[in-house]
């Protein structure tokens, strides 16, 4: 009888999540993962069952491994200032060299073509979270007198979703901060 090889489940997944966010769901092979892993077959099946079942917790290991940064904005007492840490954290992010550029998620939803409805679920609920916080954000700015009663922060919160995936798609391409940086501070002009 074979013995059980015991491991870290989140140092596995973080693994995991790193291939999937470099190659995206489908280009990622089973091999690929063993490897990064460092896990047997045998090992991988039984603990995750299938690759669909394995990038489901990969994606909500980041979620979880990224919350701090969306706690800026769940927990700022300014709507600007926490919108622009949040965005002063989300750049270094975006081009930390220490992860595959760009962002996971926004990687997710560029291949989105996937047949399989519940890994798009996943993406879109992501992307419908952020929008939220920014809104709520937005919403208790106006509460405050922060933001101006008359400004559109449905839109606006948009606008802001989309900067940060945009982002990360230039992070990917080209990383230059600076440009990064001037579209943030265009937006916040906005506010």
């Amino acid at each position: 009888m074979g013995r059980y090889k015991e491991f870290d489940k989140e140092a596995v997944l973080h693994k995991a999540m790193l291939v999937f966010w470099k190659k995206g769901y489908e280009a990622a092979s089973i091999p690929d993962l063993l490897e990064a892993m460092e896990l047997s077959r045998s090992s991988l099946y039984e603990t995750f069952g299938d690759k669909q079942t394995l990038y489901i917790e990969a994606f909500n290991w980041y979620k979880k491994w990224k919350q701090a940064k969306r706690d800026i904005l769940l927990n700022a007492t300014s709507a600007k200032s926490g919108i622009r840490q949040y965005f002063e954290v989300h750049i270094d992010s975006a081009l930390d060299g220490e992860t595959p550029k760009g962002c996971l998620i926004t990687n997710a939803a560029i291949g989105m073509d996937s047949p399989d409805e519940q890994l798009n679920a996943l993406v879109r609920e992501r992307f419908d979270e952020l929008e939220k916080s920014f809104h709520e954000l937005l919403r208790k700015g106006q509460e405050t007198g922060e933001i101006k009663p008359e400004k559109d922060i449905k839109t606006l919160s948009y606008l802001l979703s989309n900067l940060n995936h945009s982002i990360n798609i230039v992070a990917k391409v080209q990383g230059d901060r600076s440009k990064m940086q001037q579209m943030v501070d265009m937006v916040m002009e906005m506010l």
